[in-house]
C-alpha cells in the first residue's frame, strides 16, 4: 500500500474547516460521528476549537494534497486552560448550546457532550495534577499506521518539553482497543482515577518516545 504523501506543519486559521470534519469523522471510538450529532459543530468546539483558538502554537496538522487530515492539539496547562476555556470561549457558544437544565440525565449523545461543553471544571482531576499537560489526536482513517501519528505525537512533545512541561495526560474511551494500543506503543501508561466512567486516562513525560 502506498504511504500518503502528507507533511506536518503547524496548525493555521485557514484548516479550521478541515479541523472540524477530522474530529466530526473521528469522533465516535475513533470514528463517524455524524449519525450521533444533528450539529457537526458540537464536537469541535468542545475537543478541536478552543485549543486551536487559545493556544495555537500548540497545534499541529498533517496536511496532504493542500487539506489537513490530522492533527494534534492540547494545553501546557490544564488549569490555565479551564479557566480561559470558562471566560474566553464558552460565552461565544451559549447562545447556541444553552447550557442543560440540572437536574436531569442526558437523553441523547448531543445532551451529553452540551454537558460536557459547560463543565470544563471536569478536566480538574487530582490524580492528573502530576500531568499538566493534556492533548487530543485525531486522524483520518486514510492516513492511519502511515507514521503520521506518531509524528504528531513527538511534535506535540517535544513542543511541551521545550516549555520545561513534564507530563501530560489525555483521555480516551476505554472501548477503544485501537487508539489504547497506539498509545501504548508511544509510552502512555494508565492513571488511576476513581469512577472514571467510559474513559480511561493516560499520561507520560514529555521526554523522547519509544523507539518504533
Amino acid at each position: 500500500m502506498t504511504r500518503p504523501a502528507g507533511i506536518l506543519r503547524p496548525y493555521r486559521p485557514e484548516d479550521r474547516d478541515a479541523l472540524f470534519d477530522i474530529c466530526v469523522r473521528t469522533g465516535h471510538e475513533g470514528g463517524d460521528s455524524r449519525h450521533l450529532y444533528p450539529d457537526p459543530d458540537l464536537l469541535p468546539n468542545i475537543f478541536a476549537a478552543p485549543y486551536a483558538v487559545l493556544e495555537p502554537e500548540l497545534a499541529f496538522v498533517v496536511e496532504d494534497e493542500g487539506r489537513a487530515v490530522g492533527y494534534i492539539l492540547g494545553t501546557a496547562d490544564t488549569a490555565s486552560f479551564v479557566a480561559r476555556y470558562r471566560t474566553e470561549w464558552l460565552p461565544g457558544l451559549t447562545g447556541r448550546y444553552p447550557a442543560p437544565v440540572q437536574p436531569q440525565d442526558p437523553a441523547t449523545p448531543a445532551e451529553m457532550m452540551t454537558g460536557l461543553m459547560h463543565d470544563p471544571e471536569r478536566m480538574m482531576l487530582p490524580e492528573l495534577d502530576g500531568y499538566p499537560a493534556h492533548l487530543h489526536i485525531d486522524l483520518l482513517p486514510s492516513h492511519q499506521r502511515y507514521g503520521y501519528g506518531r509524528a504528531l505525537m513527538e511534535t506535540f512533545l517535544d513542543a511541551l518539553h521545550a516549555r520545561g512541561v513534564p507530563a501530560v495526560h489525555l483521555s480516551m474511551a476505554t472501548s477503544n482497543t485501537p487508539a489504547r494500543a497506539f498509545y501504548d506503543r508511544v509510552g502512555f501508561h494508565e492513571i488511576a482515577v476513581p469512577d472514571p466512567g467510559p474513559v480511561t486516562y493516560l499520561g507520560r513525560s514529555t521526554a523522547a518516545t519509544p523507539p518504533r
